[in-house]
């Protein structure tokens, strides 16, 4: 068991019992979706790695307008817990807290990368299941934070919040002055956006631990230099139909292990796929997805000089924009492509994306698609000009 002056050393050192707390840029996503705390009830936030996961928990506190001292923040990467992350440790936590500040009947505790502790989904769901008042938000760097016998578990009793790098809107609140094409060469994490210098350098770390810590994880390969090159050779393909069969030749891989890889770096929020559109299930399946990175700037980092064209990292920007509001994304292709179709409550939606004027490529592969699916919305046109105001176009 860890010591308690050590324990309380490092709970110090995370907390704002003294000092206030660094607030950061407001994220939009707080506006959006409404946080409401009980004790029998998890707010799960999911992300990449540096997405500002833990900037996030101090602006949940301060909208929720709570005490510092009835709360407690943990991050379980801190090295100094590394010989006692286990369900004991947990106990110890929360019990120690409680000591310090005994005042609070209700406490939340903030739980930082809780993947890192062994057996927390037991430890958790025993406390939502006899809950004592207490609350608990928990972050993680991997979609797959819930999965397995917790999530059936835990169905209805924990809502998922996932947060992506800085919007075009977030990145105008540091860089007010900034362009479109600024924030694709930049992207969006929050740390990077702060520098005048080394943003590449640090971008290209952030690449490396969340292929280290988050994407190794899920697979039993240690070779981190061979999934580096895969996701870079992905990113250089970026918005392309994606041959799983061909790159895993050229990467010397068989087609299973490259198709693991993909998931673990799609589980670590490191890149997404966008399957092709068709009412059968079996067409979706077998058809080559197209991949997209988490971050334009990320992508721009580790790439070749000019292997990636403007126009595929503006498609990636609107792809992001649409994941955050709906699920169901695809792409189709005949002689020619529309970028996006999209299932919403109005209908399918097919949506071209054009960083100049549309080409007439544009419009032969929307004529394509309402030969073939001629009951679908009319098609929405993104540009420059209009991407802004995405959000309010959509239905």
């Amino acid at each position: 068991m860890l010591d308690n002056l050590d324990l309380k050393q490092i709970l110090t050192d995370w907390n704002y019992w003294e000092t206030p707390p660094p607030i950061g840029i407001p994220r939009f996503i707080l506006e959006q979706k409404k946080i409401e705390l009980h004790p029998d009830l998890i707010w799960v936030i999911q992300g990449v790695r540096r997405s500002g996961k833990s900037t996030l928990l101090t602006q949940i506190m301060e909208t929720k307008n709570l005490d510092p001292s009835s709360c407690t923040f943990i991050n379980f990467e801190d090295p100094r817990l590394s010989n006692y992350l286990n369900h004991a440790l947990l106990d110890q936590v929360v019990s120690f807290s409680k000591s310090l500040f005994p005042k609070f009947s209700t406490r939340t505790y903030f739980f930082d990368e809780i993947q890192n502790v062994e057996q927390w989904q037991k430890w958790l769901h025993k406390k939502i299941e006899r809950p004592s008042g207490d609350r608990y938000i928990i972050t993680g760097s991997n979609s797959s934070l819930l999965s397995g016998d917790l999530a059936s578990r835990l169905t209805g009793r924990h809502l998922t919040l996932e947060l992506f790098p800085f919007s075009f809107a977030e990145f105008q609140k540091i860089h007010p002055n900034g362009s479109l094409k600024n924030y694709l060469e930049q992207g969006g994490f929050p740390r990077v956006l702060k520098l005048k210098s080394e943003a590449s350098v640090l971008l290209r770390e952030y690449f490396t631990d969340i292929i280290e810590r988050d994407v190794k994880r899920n697979l039993s390969s240690r070779k981190g230099y061979l999934i580096s090159k895969l996701v870079i050779a992905v990113f250089e393909s970026t918005g392309s139909e994606l041959s799983q069969r061909g790159l895993a030749q050229i990467m010397g891989l068989t087609t299973d292990t490259l198709g693991q890889y993909l998931e673990a770096c799609e589980s670590a929020y490191l890149l997404f796929t966008c399957p092709y559109f068709s009412f059968s299930e079996r067409q979706r399946t077998v058809r080559n997805r197209k991949i997209y990175p988490i971050d334009t700037g990320l992508m721009y980092s580790v790439s070749k000089r000019g292997s990636v064209e403007i126009g595929k990292s503006f498609e990636t920007i609107v792809f992001h924009a649409l994941k955050k509001k709906y699920s169901d994304i695809a792409y189709w292709c005949g002689k020619h492509e529309v970028d996006f179709v999209v299932k919403t409550p109005e209908g399918i939606l097919p949506i071209q994306v054009s960083w100049d004027e549309p080409k007439l490529r544009h419009y032969e592969g929307l004529k394509e698609f309402k030969i073939k699916y001629p009951n679908t919305m009319e098609c929405l046109f993104i540009g420059q000009e209009n991407f802004s105001k995405l959000e309010e176009l959509l239905p």
